[in-house]
C-alpha cells in the first residue's frame, strides 16, 4: 500500500490543469561507526599541588582566620539569644508581679 498525497487543487481553474502524484522517496539509514575509545589519561609524573612554606602558611592563617570569624558569629548569636531570653524573663516577671499587685488592691 503506496501513499500517494493528494496536491490541492485551485478554487478558481486557470486554465492550466496538471494532476501531479508525488512519490515517496526511501529513507537510507547512515552506516554506523563505532565511537572512538578516549584516550587513557597520562599518569602524573609528579604531584598536581606543591605547596611552598608560605603558601602551606596562608593556608594555615586562612583556616585560622575563618574558624575564629565563624566562631565570633555564633558567639554573637549565642549571646544575642541569652540576652533576649533574659529581657522576656524580665518582663514576664514585671507583668506578673503587676497582675498579682492588681488583684491585691481590690
Amino acid at each position: 500500500m503506496a501513499l500517494r498525497p493528494k496536491v490541492p487543487t485551485n478554487d478558481q481553474p486557470t486554465g492550466h490543469v496538471s494532476s501531479t502524484v508525488i512519490e515517496p522517496t526511501s529513507v537510507v539509514p547512515a552506516p554506523y561507526y563505532a565511537p572512538t575509545p578516549p584516550p587513557a589519561p597520562a599518569a602524573p609524573s609528579r604531584p598536581t599541588v606543591q605547596l611552598t612554606p608560605g603558601a602551606l602558611l596562608l593556608a594555615v592563617g586562612g583556616g585560622t582566620a575563618a574558624i575564629l570569624v565563624v566562631g565570633a558569629v555564633l558567639v554573637s548569636m549565642l549571646l544575642a539569644v541569652a540576652v533576649t531570653a533574659a529581657s522576656v524573663a524580665v518582663c514576664a516577671v514585671v507583668i506578673r508581679s503587676l497582675i498579682a499587685s492588681e488583684h491585691k488592691h481590690r
